[in-house]
């Protein structure tokens, strides 16, 4: 029996777009489930800007691209100290509006404004919350081809900061100019090609996920106290899970976001490293990482309001060449590994309540 596979097929049967009709039915049928199982259910209303979410990614990329074009053209014609200011002053005002939109923008901004609706859930009073979220979106460019342009980009980044530096020392490196810029200018070309769109059913990305902790709570003790929030907008910049932030107090988080049949599991984290959730998993379970840069889930957002949080996901790079395309659906995924996963997730955390 496959508990996971009823929750996947109720959950991925359609694309589940932030805000849309689809993503409010696999609320509602959650909120069911989570009610059976003994929990009080609330719908939390938050509003954000969906700007951050669908433009900011595509917007850095544009300009990524056109100061290495700038920059190249300065360095190649001898005016290096142009171009090491410009390429550090656009490295931290890039990085400043990185971090405004992510932490405040995405709430903030008053344009492209949404109504969005987390799914929290209590059994008791919860210090742990196991996390997850609803929604859904596809993009043109996977999401590990993304990171690896954005790793590649900084690298190059730095590349291009280092032969100005040198050309102010006299050393006469113009002609490397050219292939710096050409590589700086291809590897923002997957960042500029990131525009969200609703082709994904969201099966792994992040049903799966979703699969995982009903399962999990579905085989914790009733009197066992446990919070579930279930987020909305996730993709869109992880407003769902910054509107939660702002009004729950700090505590302890396990996102779990990405659980395919195969491949291997990793705990990732941002922030400060989680080491009490670490040692509360316990043995069996993989050392963290760092998360990939470009690569955002909800946990980030959790780490950035004081939270202890740690992501779980399960798979390989086949894996993420799914996410967020239209290939991420139900016949690539039978739901074992969310079944494997809540189990030991739920073994975890009743063997660190005795």
């Amino acid at each position: 029996m496959n508990a996971a596979r009823d929750h996947l097929a109720a959950i991925a049967s359609a694309p589940r777009p932030a805000g849309s009709a689809a993503e409010a039915t696999a609320r509602e049928y959650c909120a069911l489930i989570l009610r059976e199982a003994g929990f009080d259910v609330k719908h939390r209303a938050f509003e954000y800007s969906t700007f951050p979410g669908r433009w900011g990614t595509p917007l850095a990329g544009t300009l990524v691209a056109l100061l290495f074009l700038v920059a190249g053209y300065l360095g190649a014609h001898l005016h290096p100290r142009a171009a090491l200011v410009l390429l550090i002053a656009g490295a931290m005002a890039i990085g400043a509006s990185a971090w405004w939109l992510g932490r405040w923008g995405v709430l903030n901004l008053r344009v492209g404004r949404l109504r969005g609706n987390n799914l929290s859930a209590t059994r008791g009073e919860p210090t742990l919350w196991l996390v997850a979220h609803l929604d859904s979106k596809s993009q043109p460019v996977p999401i590990g081809m993304r990171a690896v342009a954005i790793i590649a980009a900084m690298i190059l980044w730095a590349a291009a900061v280092s032969l100005a530096a040198a050309q102010l020392m006299r050393a006469p490196l113009e002609p490397l100019w050219i292939p710096v810029t050409m590589l700086g200018v291809l590897a923002a070309i997957p960042v500029i090609l990131t525009f969200v769109g609703t082709n994904s059913p969201g099966a792994l990305d992040d049903a799966s996920g979703v699969a995982t902790v009903l399962r999990a709570v579905e085989m914790l003790p009733r009197e066992l106290a446990i919070g579930v929030l279930l987020t909305s907008a996730e993709e869109l910049g992880l407003a769902g899970a910054r509107a939660w932030a702002r009004v729950a107090p700090p505590t302890q988080a396990i996102n779990v976001d990405g659980i395919d049949d195969r491949g291997e599991m990793r705990l990732i984290f941002s922030g400060r490293k989680p080491k009490s959730l670490v040692a509360m998993l316990g043995r069996g379970w993989p050392s963290p990482t760092r998360l990939l840069p470009g690569v955002l889930m909800d946990g980030v957002a959790l780490a950035d309001a004081g939270w202890e949080a740690v992501n779980i996901s399960k798979g390989s790079w086949r894996t993420v060449s799914r996410i967020h395309t239209r290939h991420d659906s139900l016949a690539q995924l039978e739901g074992s590994g969310a079944e494997e996963v809540a189990a030991m997730l739920a073994d975890a955390i009743i063997a660190s309540r005795r």
